[in-house]
């Protein structure tokens, strides 16, 4: 029975390679892969919560863009089988370019320590760049995420 909805925002990053960041994560004993963002707090806008998001995840201030996508479905959260998820998916950009040569990236997926994965009910996350060319809906984990990279692929 679901009970409540969660609105989560997302933002997708290039680099000037074109690269993609994404956000390899660990949540309560299951790994995905996703974009950078999360839930919106009560009196946060989607494009401030965007920005916190992105503050938190990644340390970068970023300017957000335009708008991609809004989930135009019923999906049951993946985190939460009561709750229903709205995602909504901006265009992020770095105030600083040259702060993203300074991201703590991986070149591996789910490239963990050993103690972030440890706890089955702990979160970790870790982020890695994915070039254009490996860039398809297999990346990542979350349905609506799937969406909107075949959306960004078949856009550019």
């Amino acid at each position: 029975m679901i009970t409540k909805f969660t609105i989560r925002v997302y933002g997708i990053l290039m680099d000037r390679d074109k690269r993609v960041l994404v956000s390899d994560e660990f949540i309560r004993g299951d790994y995905f892969t996703k974009f950078p963002g999360g839930g919106m707090e009560l009196g946060e806008g989607t494009r401030d919560c965007l920005k916190r998001e992105f503050k938190e995840e990644t340390g970068l201030n970023v300017t957000v863009g335009d708008h991609i996508y809004t989930t135009d479905y019923f999906q049951i959260s993946a985190f939460k089988n009561t709750d229903q998820i709205v995602s909504i998916y901006y265009y992020a950009h770095a105030n600083e370019p040259e702060e993203l040569n300074k991201l703590n990236v991986k070149t591996t997926l789910f490239d963990f320590i050993q103690q972030q994965a440890a706890d089955p009910n702990g979160q970790s996350e870790v982020l890695r760049w994915i070039e254009w060319n490996e860039f398809s809906a297999d990346i990542v984990s979350l349905p609506i995420d799937k969406i909107v990279v075949k959306m960004i692929k078949y856009e550019v």
